[in-house]
Protein backbone atom coordinates (compact mmCIF):
# COMPACT_ATOMS: atom_id res chain seq x y z
CA UNK A 1 0.00 0.00 0.00
CA UNK A 2 2.57 2.66 1.01
CA UNK A 3 4.51 1.55 -2.55
CA UNK A 4 1.83 2.47 -4.17
CA UNK A 5 1.05 5.53 -2.74
CA UNK A 6 4.79 6.61 -3.02
CA UNK A 7 4.11 5.90 -7.02
CA UNK A 8 0.63 7.55 -7.43
CA UNK A 9 2.81 10.98 -5.80
CA UNK A 10 5.80 10.52 -7.48
CA UNK A 11 5.14 13.37 -9.62
CA UNK A 12 4.95 16.24 -6.20
CA UNK A 13 8.30 14.20 -4.80
CA UNK A 14 11.43 16.37 -4.26
CA UNK A 15 14.82 16.00 -2.78
CA UNK A 16 15.02 18.44 0.72
CA UNK A 17 18.47 19.66 1.05
CA UNK A 18 21.02 20.55 3.26
CA UNK A 19 23.50 23.15 1.92
CA UNK A 20 26.68 24.09 4.14
CA UNK A 21 28.32 26.88 2.30
CA UNK A 22 32.08 27.42 2.51
CA UNK A 23 33.10 28.78 5.31
CA UNK A 24 36.39 31.50 3.88
CA UNK A 25 34.27 34.17 2.93
CA UNK A 26 35.40 33.22 -0.37
CA UNK A 27 33.36 31.23 -3.48
CA UNK A 28 33.67 28.09 -2.97
CA UNK A 29 36.20 26.61 -4.77
CA UNK A 30 34.50 23.00 -5.43
CA UNK A 31 31.24 20.97 -4.36
CA UNK A 32 30.60 17.77 -2.66
CA UNK A 33 26.95 16.37 -2.71
CA UNK A 34 27.14 13.59 -0.27
CA UNK A 35 23.73 11.11 0.00
CA UNK A 36 22.84 9.27 2.70
CA UNK A 37 21.96 5.21 3.38
CA UNK A 38 18.70 3.56 3.48
CA UNK A 39 16.58 4.87 7.12
CA UNK A 40 19.08 7.66 7.41
CA UNK A 41 18.73 11.38 6.20
CA UNK A 42 20.59 14.55 5.83
CA UNK A 43 20.96 14.93 8.95
CA UNK A 44 23.09 12.31 9.51
CA UNK A 45 25.54 13.61 7.07
CA UNK A 46 25.82 16.89 8.38
CA UNK A 47 27.61 16.06 10.84
CA UNK A 48 30.60 14.31 9.03
CA UNK A 49 31.25 18.25 7.44
CA UNK A 50 33.54 19.54 10.19
CA UNK A 51 35.70 16.77 10.97
CA UNK A 52 36.69 17.26 7.35
CA UNK A 53 38.09 20.32 7.74
CA UNK A 54 37.83 21.37 4.16
CA UNK A 55 36.28 25.15 4.58
CA UNK A 56 36.80 26.23 1.00
CA UNK A 57 34.22 23.52 -0.41
CA UNK A 58 30.68 23.93 -0.43
CA UNK A 59 28.61 20.96 1.08
CA UNK A 60 25.18 19.74 -0.41
CA UNK A 61 23.07 16.61 1.17
CA UNK A 62 19.84 15.72 -0.27
CA UNK A 63 17.30 13.39 1.60
CA UNK A 64 15.91 10.53 -0.21
CA UNK A 65 12.38 11.15 -1.40
CA UNK A 66 10.46 8.24 0.30
CA UNK A 67 10.11 7.71 4.07
CA UNK A 68 11.90 4.57 5.70
CA UNK A 69 8.69 2.17 6.86
CA UNK A 70 10.60 1.59 10.44
CA UNK A 71 12.58 5.00 10.86
CA UNK A 72 10.24 7.66 12.20
CA UNK A 73 12.80 10.32 11.09
CA UNK A 74 14.57 7.64 8.25
CA UNK A 75 15.00 8.24 4.64
CA UNK A 76 15.34 5.87 1.51
CA UNK A 77 15.87 6.27 -1.87
CA UNK A 78 14.11 2.66 -2.65
CA UNK A 79 12.94 -0.43 -0.77
CA UNK A 80 14.91 -3.99 -0.77
CA UNK A 81 13.05 -6.86 -1.24
CA UNK A 82 12.76 -9.69 1.26
CA UNK A 83 15.27 -11.61 2.13
CA UNK A 84 17.95 -9.85 -0.13
CA UNK A 85 21.40 -10.62 0.08
CA UNK A 86 24.56 -7.74 -1.76
CA UNK A 87 25.92 -10.06 -3.18
CA UNK A 88 22.83 -12.02 -5.25
CA UNK A 89 21.55 -11.31 -8.57
CA UNK A 90 18.41 -8.52 -8.60
CA UNK A 91 16.92 -7.07 -10.89
CA UNK A 92 16.60 -3.18 -9.58
CA UNK A 93 15.33 -1.72 -12.39
CA UNK A 94 12.14 -3.25 -12.05
CA UNK A 95 11.91 -0.90 -8.74
CA UNK A 96 9.80 2.54 -9.42
CA UNK A 97 11.12 3.84 -6.57
CA UNK A 98 14.61 3.37 -7.53
CA UNK A 99 13.67 4.74 -11.06
CA UNK A 100 12.04 7.45 -9.19
CA UNK A 101 14.88 8.45 -7.45
CA UNK A 102 17.02 8.31 -9.85
CA UNK A 103 15.23 11.01 -11.98
CA UNK A 104 14.49 13.05 -9.36
CA UNK A 105 18.42 12.89 -8.44
CA UNK A 106 19.80 13.22 -11.99
CA UNK A 107 17.59 16.27 -12.56
CA UNK A 108 18.67 17.63 -9.06
CA UNK A 109 22.58 16.96 -10.49
CA UNK A 110 21.99 18.87 -13.51
CA UNK A 111 20.69 22.04 -12.44
CA UNK A 112 23.46 22.30 -9.70
CA UNK A 113 25.70 24.44 -11.76
CA UNK A 114 23.16 26.82 -12.55
CA UNK A 115 21.90 27.09 -8.65
CA UNK A 116 25.28 27.60 -7.30
CA UNK A 117 27.40 28.62 -10.26
CA UNK A 118 29.61 25.66 -9.81
CA UNK A 119 30.12 23.19 -12.77
CA UNK A 120 30.18 19.69 -12.50
CA UNK A 121 33.49 19.43 -13.47
CA UNK A 122 34.02 20.89 -9.97
CA UNK A 123 32.02 18.81 -8.12
CA UNK A 124 31.99 15.23 -6.03
CA UNK A 125 29.26 13.22 -5.83
CA UNK A 126 29.01 10.86 -2.54
CA UNK A 127 27.61 8.63 -1.11
CA UNK A 128 27.62 6.18 2.02
CA UNK A 129 25.59 2.29 1.63
CA UNK A 130 22.78 2.87 -0.24
CA UNK A 131 24.00 6.47 -1.27
CA UNK A 132 27.04 4.92 -2.64
CA UNK A 133 25.05 2.73 -4.90
CA UNK A 134 23.42 5.71 -5.87
CA UNK A 135 26.34 7.57 -6.39
CA UNK A 136 27.50 4.57 -8.83
CA UNK A 137 24.17 4.48 -9.98
CA UNK A 138 23.95 8.28 -11.18
CA UNK A 139 27.47 9.72 -11.24
CA UNK A 140 29.53 6.98 -13.73
CA UNK A 141 27.99 8.63 -16.95
CA UNK A 142 28.33 12.58 -15.43
CA UNK A 143 31.31 14.77 -16.32
CA UNK A 144 31.79 14.75 -12.21
CA UNK A 145 35.28 15.60 -10.97
CA UNK A 146 35.08 12.13 -8.75
CA UNK A 147 33.14 9.69 -6.82
CA UNK A 148 33.38 8.27 -3.36
CA UNK A 149 31.64 5.21 -2.04
CA UNK A 150 31.68 4.45 1.46
CA UNK A 151 30.61 1.02 2.18
CA UNK A 152 28.60 0.92 -0.56
CA UNK A 153 27.53 -1.71 -3.81
CA UNK A 154 26.79 -1.86 -7.32
CA UNK A 155 23.28 -1.95 -8.45
CA UNK A 156 24.13 -4.17 -11.66
CA UNK A 157 26.92 -3.38 -13.92
CA UNK A 158 27.53 -0.59 -15.47
CA UNK A 159 28.89 1.04 -19.35
CA UNK A 160 30.23 4.15 -19.10
CA UNK A 161 30.38 6.78 -21.91
CA UNK A 162 33.93 7.48 -23.45
CA UNK A 163 34.82 10.67 -21.58
CA UNK A 164 32.58 10.93 -18.81
CA UNK A 165 34.32 7.81 -16.54
CA UNK A 166 34.92 9.88 -12.98
CA UNK A 167 37.62 8.56 -10.42
CA UNK A 168 36.34 6.50 -7.92
CA UNK A 169 36.87 6.12 -4.17
CA UNK A 170 35.50 3.41 -2.52
CA UNK A 171 36.36 2.76 1.44
CA UNK A 172 34.62 -0.27 3.14
CA UNK A 173 34.78 -2.29 6.29
CA UNK A 174 36.47 -5.52 6.37
CA UNK A 175 33.64 -6.73 9.04
CA UNK A 176 31.08 -5.08 7.55
CA UNK A 177 27.92 -6.83 8.78
CA UNK A 178 25.12 -5.14 6.99
CA UNK A 179 26.86 -4.82 3.00
CA UNK A 180 29.00 -7.83 2.25
CA UNK A 181 32.64 -6.89 2.03
CA UNK A 182 32.43 -9.36 -0.85
CA UNK A 183 29.69 -6.98 -2.32
CA UNK A 184 32.51 -3.87 -2.21
CA UNK A 185 35.43 -6.03 -3.95
CA UNK A 186 32.51 -7.19 -6.95
CA UNK A 187 31.59 -3.48 -7.13
CA UNK A 188 35.49 -2.63 -7.36
CA UNK A 189 36.17 -6.04 -9.83
CA UNK A 190 33.04 -4.86 -12.16
CA UNK A 191 34.11 -0.89 -11.86
CA UNK A 192 37.60 -1.58 -13.31
CA UNK A 193 36.76 -4.32 -16.05
CA UNK A 194 34.50 -1.10 -17.06
CA UNK A 195 37.44 0.57 -17.34
CA UNK A 196 37.26 3.29 -14.18
CA UNK A 197 39.47 4.54 -11.99
CA UNK A 198 39.47 2.93 -9.01
CA UNK A 199 40.42 3.87 -5.24
CA UNK A 200 40.36 1.02 -2.80
CA UNK A 201 40.44 0.88 0.50
CA UNK A 202 39.63 -2.09 3.15
CA UNK A 203 39.26 -1.13 6.56
CA UNK A 204 39.32 -2.89 10.06
CA UNK A 205 35.44 -1.18 10.99
CA UNK A 206 32.10 -2.41 10.62
CA UNK A 207 29.50 -0.29 8.31
CA UNK A 208 30.30 2.84 9.72
CA UNK A 209 32.37 5.97 8.42
CA UNK A 210 35.46 6.81 11.19
CA UNK A 211 37.70 8.71 11.27
CA UNK A 212 39.94 6.92 9.04
CA UNK A 213 37.18 7.12 5.97
CA UNK A 214 37.48 11.10 6.41
CA UNK A 215 40.72 10.94 5.89
CA UNK A 216 40.74 8.49 2.65
CA UNK A 217 38.32 11.36 1.65
CA UNK A 218 40.12 14.46 2.40
CA UNK A 219 43.39 12.59 0.72
CA UNK A 220 40.80 11.98 -2.50
CA UNK A 221 39.34 16.03 -2.85
CA UNK A 222 42.77 16.99 -2.61
CA UNK A 223 43.90 14.78 -5.34
CA UNK A 224 41.40 15.26 -7.55
CA UNK A 225 41.27 19.12 -7.38
CA UNK A 226 44.84 19.70 -7.24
Amino acid sequence: FLLNLYILRKTVLSLQTITIPAQTGQAPVGLIVVLHGWGASAEDIAPLVPPLNLPQYQFMMPSGPFPHPYAPEGRMWYGFPANYSFQSQYDFDSREDLATSRKLLREWLAGLADSTGIPLSRTILAGFSQGGAMTLDVGHNLPVAGLMVLSGYLHAAISPEPGSSPPVLMVHGRQDSVVPLGAAQQARDSLIAAGMNVNYHELNMDHEIRLEVLDRMGEFIATVFR
